[in-house]
């Protein structure tokens, strides 16, 4: 039969230090299916990158976190180079419609002035 367990005996400094004993390694069986599950969902996430690197071996979890570091830094890197060449698309289209609407404004104005030209030293009887 188990020994009853008192409100005194569970505020004991003994008491407490069993609990801890008794809680850790449940605590850090929990941690360890946490990461095993994350590194086998990596592991799927990466699948196509893991199969052209190593076809048909067993990938440690120190393979699968070296790859998927690699994997994300050729993104990155890619993503950086798509924003500079956005930015400098975007750089020269605006230059490109900025010197359109220049050339608008200075052909409106020519207009204007040979228009104002024309009516100006045009002969009328009246």
């Amino acid at each position: 039969m188990a020994p009853k367990v008192t409100a005194a005996m569970t505020s004991t400094p003994e008491h407490l230090t069993m609990t801890h004993k008794l809680r850790k390694p449940l605590v850090e069986k929990l941690r360890r299916e946490r990461i095993n599950t994350c590194i086998e969902q990596l592991k799927s996430l990466l699948g196509p990158e893991f199969l052209k690197q190593q076809p048909d071996s067993n990938l440690e979890k120190a393979d699968i976190l070296e790859m998927t570091v690699c994997f994300l830094t050729q993104l990155q890197l890619q993503n950086q180079q798509q924003r500079n060449l956005l930015n400098s698309f975007s750089k020269l289209q605006t230059r490109r419609l900025l010197n359109h609407i220049n050339k608008l404004q200075n052909s409106s104005d020519n207009l204007r002035e040979a228009h104002i030209s024309l009516n100006s030293s045009l002969w009328r009887p009246w």
